[in-house]
């Protein structure tokens, strides 16, 4: 179970990704320097109770219309072996102490538990309080059932791209990590097997949800 600590964290959140995100090849604002704020998300438990999990959705309007990023985070309390390329920043957390920030994408702990929220075995958890639940975070399987082999989230191929981030999961199957967040048209395409949906602000009063991930078939 995660623990939220009503805590400061410096840098922020939404700092790091302030440095982070015009790097990133999902970016639109290019040329501009991110104008950010949170705009919602969820986390997933670490079965360990070691590496924190959040799926943050920050809002930008640094562009010419507001754009909201969807980036996957873990929290660790020492360096990640071998994922350099993939880490966002350091920040010094006020409970926990000196905690390094990943894009989860890159993360076997992160991939590994999106995997369980579609195959079921994972409850996807309300962004900022402790022990609760989010029902609102919904996982589907639309198509065939699939099978993830053993230590498939350490052997992963991961691709950033404009599109999003692709990861090759094993099975002849790919989970697209959604980066630039649209509200879902209802509409499935060809080869997809699964996704995870979930809302986010617009603004105060208007929320819309979207795909978070989607899982397909690696021809599609």
């Amino acid at each position: 179970m995660s623990i939220i600590h009503k805590t400061t964290m410096s840098p922020t959140k939404v700092e790091l990704l302030t440095a982070w995100l015009p790097g990133q090849p999902w970016y639109a604002a290019a040329q501009r320097a991110p104008e950010l704020s949170k705009a919602g998300g969820f986390r997933l438990d670490d079965p360990e109770g070691k590496v924190g999990i959040e799926f943050m959705v920050v809002r930008d309007d640094a562009g010419d219309r507001p754009a909201w990023y969807h980036v996957p985070m873990t929290y660790r309390a020492a360096p990640l072996a071998g994922a350099g390329q993939a880490l966002i920043g350091t920040t010094e957390h006020g409970v926990l102490g000196q905690r390094w920030v990943y894009d989860g994408a890159h993360d076997p702990v992160l991939v590994s538990q999106l995997l369980a929220l579609l195959q079921g075995r994972a409850e996807p958890q309300a962004q900022s309080l402790s022990d609760t639940p989010d029902p609102s975070v919904t996982a589907e399987v639309t198509g065939a059932g699939f099978e993830v082999p053993a230590g498939v989230a350490e052997a992963s191929a991961v691709a950033n791209g404009p599109d999003g981030t692709r990861l090759l999961v094993g099975d002849g199957v790919v989970l697209q990590v959604t980066r630039v967040l649209r509200p879902e048209s209802g509409a499935e395409t060809a080869g997809v097997r699964g996704h995870v949906s979930a809302g986010w602000r617009l603004s105060e009063d208007d929320e819309v949800r979207g795909r978070f991930a989607v899982l397909h078939d690696t021809v599609s």
